[in-house]
């Protein structure tokens, strides 16, 4: 196998598909396992969920900001997966220092998460199957984006965090997820990725969307209060403050798919639900 360079700028050289794989990031995890390799999985953090009948039987290895380092280099790995923001690079350079290979991600756009699917492929040998993954994602993208071009982007406030309240700009997954299904993120045009906002400047934006997921914060049905005091915001004058899964918005892979067909509708029920 050819080497190959990941997300941190460092070349991979893998002789033969890895059969010992360890994944420090829930998405790669779910995707790993529909490319295939759920038998070679050996390993997966506290925070990989899905798919359930295959990581009750992983060994945890801890957290994406506090895995257990000699636990993972007990389990003798031929790959390591992570992501740049989901990791420490300290931890990921230890590592390599002790010359385990890591495969470093950082898909920021709906595109690059597509493409993740086939750069893991071709990192694990599956490139078979990835490749039929991405012949339904891909057109399906293709048809959402085009179709969500047609219509007025909707303005919408998408928080990840409470007390207080946070959400994201621009440069992010979640924005272009928004961005593709329709959406006009309201705070896309600040400078920091993950800004502190307070709900008067949520208010001023006047949203005519509030999504409220259930990570990393996990917003819940007595959080919709909060917005009781602003009748005058469209997305509250017109009840649609909706408590969401998510997953859809910030997990790459195969999610994607399940994220195209359901959030274009949800943002505006102007689109169409049969994609």
């Amino acid at each position: 196998m050819a080497a190959r360079v990941d997300a941190s700028g460092v070349a991979l050289p893998l002789l033969a598909p890895p059969r010992r794989i360890v994944s420090l990031v829930p998405s790669i995890t779910e995707t790993l396992c529909a490319l295939g390799l759920a038998d070679a999985l050996v390993g997966v953090t506290v925070y990989c969920v899905a798919p359930r009948e295959v990581v009750r039987s992983k060994t945890r290895i801890g957290g994406e900001k506090n895995p257990d380092l000699e636990k993972i280099r007990s389990l003798e790995p031929d790959l390591v997966i992570a992501n740049v923001e989901e990791n420490v690079r300290e931890h990921i350079t230890t590592l390599r220092a002790w010359s385990i290979p890591v495969w470093v991600t950082y898909p920021r756009t709906v595109g690059e998460g597509i493409q993740l699917i086939g750069d893991l492929g071709a990192v694990t040998g599956t490139q078979a199957r990835a490749a039929e993954v991405l012949r339904d994602i891909e057109p399906l993208y293709e048809r959402v984006r085009r179709a969500s071009a047609s219509r007025p982007a909707r303005a919408v406030f998408y928080p990840i965090w409470r007390e207080p309240y946070m959400t994201i700009n621009g440069d992010t997954y979640i924005h272009d997820m928004l961005r593709v299904c329709g959406a006009r993120n309201v705070f896309g045009d600040r400078p920091e990725r993950y800004p502190t906002v307070t709900l008067d400047e949520v208010a001023a934006r006047r949203p005519d969307v509030i999504l409220l997921p259930d990570e990393p914060f996990r917003f819940r049905r007595a959080h919709l209060a909060d917005f009781a005091g602003y009748p005058e915001v469209p997305a509250v004058r017109d009840g649609r403050i909706y408590l969401v899964d998510g997953k859809p918005f910030s997990w790459h892979g195969p999610r994607i798919a399940e994220a195209l067909r359901t959030l274009p509708g949800l943002i505006d029920p102007a689109a169409t639900s049969s994609l």
